[in-house]
């Protein structure tokens, strides 16, 4: 079908407009040259900050890089994502759930912080070890925000891991300090959840 001349030039304008930008983009990207190992925040009151977590040991598994996870409040919970990577790649996840459920679940602070002791002494070897990409500290957040294990401790560990270790941080309401330190940070944003309507949490899509 024969173009009108009208359509030619939309079609002439759009074309150059995407030549334009493509050119400035690919300028942008080739100005970048650093390689280095990310801290990354998912935080805010949004569903989705360890699944977005998650999300990224898939991508790493499979670049062919061994992904370790601690979860520090949720352990108690079997999650399918767990499962899911663990049929998938035995030998290149490695998954330390060490929480004991939220602590209006435990009511025992001196457990709560024992366990996120053992949690975080577990995440430091993990740290130092060169055979992982990507080490995930799911709701270590929350565990800062009770003052559970020091601020300051974890940050000097956080600053002092391997130059090419990426690090993702999750869980509510992330410290100032930590979110200042880091690279990369993604406030998840509540719009609406289900569970306000009285629906419970589900398989396959809280855990």
């Amino acid at each position: 079908m024969t173009k009108t001349v009208p359509e030619v030039e939309d079609d002439a304008r759009h074309r150059a407009k995407m030549e334009n930008r493509k050119a400035v983009q690919d300028a942008e990207v080739a100005s970048k040259t650093i390689d280095k190992g990310l801290l990354i925040v998912h935080t805010g009151p949004g569903k989705g900050k360890s699944t977005a977590a998650f999300g990224l040991a898939l991508r790493m598994i499979g670049r062919g890089r061994k992904v370790g996870v601690v979860q520090f409040i949720k352990g108690a919970w079997s999650t399918g994502e767990k499962l899911a990577l663990e049929q998938m790649a035995p030998n290149m996840i490695e998954w330390h759930a060490l929480g004991e459920g939220f602590t209006w679940e435990t009511q025992d602070k001196a457990r709560d912080i024992a366990a996120c002791r053992k949690a975080w002494n577990t995440a430091m070897k993990m740290m130092t070890d060169p055979a992982f990409g990507l080490v995930i500290l799911d709701e270590l957040n929350i565990a800062l925000r009770y003052d559970y294990l020091s601020l300051d401790e974890v940050l000097a560990a956080l600053q002092a891991r391997p130059e090419d270790l990426h690090v993702a941080v999750t869980g509510r309401n992330a410290k100032s300090s930590l979110v200042d330190a880091a690279d990369l940070v993604t406030e998840m944003t509540l719009v609406k959840h289900h569970f306000k309507a009285g629906v419970r949490a589900q398989e396959g899509i809280e855990y």
